[in-house]
């Protein structure tokens, strides 16, 4: 289904080409000034210089040629050259007729060529809990994935492990000195290891903190580390076990965490899935000139003549041999490039990094390990921060886990719940069903705080803002959801059916309003996927929500006399809850039955 931006263009288009004046005057954008027009062309100020002629003339001459138009109500020239335009209200109502009949896409069109992009998104170190760091790329991440199925792309999500280097050398060892006993250390031992892990969740959590504070301690237990890490890469058996049941355990436990942010990720690769594909990596780079030996290190040089700024080469081995994120990350982009041949990669991290994926980036490419075209994108987030403006810590300054900060948010929103049943004196919910409802409710209010962020910048998690019914917050989204299905259970509660309806042309300035803001949802969806760019969905649905609750309050739904009138905002109706519950449904949360 086209979208109604380019549909308008092609009118404009067409009436400038008749005027006898370049198609290219013809581009029609969103009012600036809403309360003048909904559209405006400032075509015919561009052209006046080329044609030599006044712009209000230019203007005037395609306002005429649009009179009569089916498309407008209002087609009007404005000095000093302004084309404001009004679309009529059949034309929309047609527009939204044909939107909803499209059920489950509403407008968007699905591409002939659908991609497939893996988006490396996660990046949780196993043996470790997760924390509020974690936090934006996995809802972001979420988030662009969701956004690309919904086009109609193949969105392959991967966690990216961090499952290899020092860390695991560091729970082996400290491991070997509180179960020495296990057979895992004995190097002559050549049957089958143990299916259950020697030690629980909890114990690995507390065994990688305590082997790191060691390290730093004590320079004999850390060369013992680095030797462990060393063994475990070149092979050996026992500790190869050990790194299973590290990620066995590790797995299960954030797949729990991730659960409850109801994000998944369709592959569970780590650091260590990569390993294989280094050797034969290194040896290519080699042999093709690209690699060369700079103070005992292996590097590809990176810079290029246009940069600004010095780019650093691209380390691809440290002097002793051993492989650095950059490596693990070009491994990973040969294995994905082998098993998915993928037309993008994106990746979510701290824009703390970028300088690092300008060099794998251009590596990959200057290597020809993707194909020309191959997409690379690294998107950077900003901080997530307290109020204080500084990185959001727990109160005593530690960095928090993330199941402590889901926890006390489900409890504020449960809090606000059960008060705002007991105002209405609705006290007829559940304990359970407050719950379930304050759980799905602390989810929005977490992920839409976030999303509505453009994802580069910093931003202030204020759990009392973000947990509020009014303004721009999840609650309030979840709340306008509610209150639109609260309507339409009344109506059918009547034994009343809109079955056959239609959505009629507007009946006020409010209900038109409304409507012009679902006419622009393909537009939205389409940039939001080209751009990365949850936050533009954020900013639709509080328009779309604020454009509805203003309708709601102006019209007497349940009471109008008109049955024809009636089954029309009905069916209006249907379709706001519908594309809302899309737009939610792509944040990565949804909305309960009732608040």
């Amino acid at each position: 289904m086209e979208k109604i931006l380019d549909l308008i263009t092609a009118e404009v288009t067409r009436a400038f080409t008749d005027c006898g004046y370049d198609e290219k005057y013809g581009k029609v954008t969103l009012s600036n000034r809403p309360d003048l027009c909904e559209y405006q062309c400032n075509g015919a100020l561009a052209a006046a210089k080329e044609y030599k002629k006044a712009p209000f003339m230019i203007a005037d001459e395609v306002a005429e040629k649009l009179s009569g138009n089916a498309m407008f109500a209002m087609a009007e020239s404005v000095k000093p050259g302004f084309l404001n335009l009004k679309l009529a209200e059949d034309y929309l109502a047609d527009y939204l007729v044909k939107m909803q009949a499209d059920e489950g896409r509403y407008g968007c069109g699905k591409p002939e060529q659908p991609k497939t992009i893996i988006v490396d998104y996660g990046g949780a170190n196993v043996a470790k809990p997760l924390h509020v760091g974690h936090l934006r790329s996995a809802i972001i991440g979420e988030s662009i994935k969701r956004i690309g199925n919904f086009m109609g792309h193949r969105m392959i999500g991967d966690v990216h492990l961090g499952d290899w280097g020092l860390q695991m050398g560091l729970i082996i060892v400290e491991l070997k000195e509180r179960k020495p006993e296990l057979v895992y250390f004995d190097e002559s031992y050549d049957g089958e290891y143990p299916k259950e892990a020697p030690f629980t969740i909890s114990e690995l959590e507390e065994i990688y903190p305590t082997a790191s504070k060691k390290s730093k301690e004590d320079e004999a237990y850390r060369d013992a580390a680095m030797q462990a890490t060393n063994e475990l890469q070149h092979g050996r058996r026992g500790y190869q076990a050990l790194l299973s049941h590290i990620l066995n355990v590790s797995v299960t436990d954030l797949k729990k965490n991730y659960d409850n942010l109801n994000v998944s990720f369709e592959l569970w690769k780590g650091e260590s899935d990569a390993q294989p594909y280094i050797p034969d990596m290194v040896q290519k780079m080699k042999d093709e000139g690209f690699a060369y030996m700079s103070d005992g290190a292996l590097v590809v040089d990176v810079q290029e003549e246009t940069d600004a700024k010095e780019i650093p080469p691209c380390i691809i081995l440290k002097s002793d041999g051993a492989s650095l994120y950059s490596t693990t990350d070009l491994a990973t982009i040969v294995w994905r490039m082998e098993d998915y041949a993928p037309d993008g990669m994106i990746y979510l991290t701290d824009k703390r990094q970028e300088l690092h994926f300008i060099q794998v980036f251009r590596c990959a490419r200057k290597t020809g390990l993707v194909h020309e075209n191959t997409m690379l994108k690294h998107i950077g987030f900003g901080t997530m921060n307290g109020k204080d403006g500084k990185p959001f810590k727990t109160r005593d300054g530690g960095v928090m886990r993330l199941e402590y900060l889901l926890d006390e948010i489900n409890e504020e929103m449960l809090k606000k719940i059960t008060e705002n049943q007991k105002a209405k004196e609705n006290l007829d919910i559940s304990a359970e069903e407050a719950q379930k409802t304050a759980k799905m409710v602390a989810l929005a209010a977490v992920k839409y705080g976030d999303l509505s962020n453009q994802a580069s910048k910093d931003y202030i998690f204020d759990i009392d803002r973000f947990t509020s019914f009014e303004g721009n917050t999840g609650p309030y989204i979840l709340y306008t959801i509610v209150r639109i299905k609260s309507i339409l259970n009344k109506y059918h509660a009547l034994g009343k059916d809109e079955t056959g309806a239609v959505i009629e042309s507007a009946h006020s300035a409010s209900e038109k309003n409304l409507m012009l803001e679902l006419s622009r949802f393909n537009a939205m969806m389409e940039n939001a996927f080209e751009e990365s760019a949850p936050h533009k969905v954020c900013s639709y649905i509080y328009d779309l929500a604020n454009a509805f609750n203003s309708f709601y309050h102006e019209t007497k739904i349940m009471s109008e006399e008109n049955e024809t009138v009636q089954k029309s905002y009905i069916r209006l109706l249907t379709l706001t809850k519908s594309v809302l519950e899309a737009c939610i449904g792509v944040l990565g949360f949804e909305a309960p039955e009732r608040m």
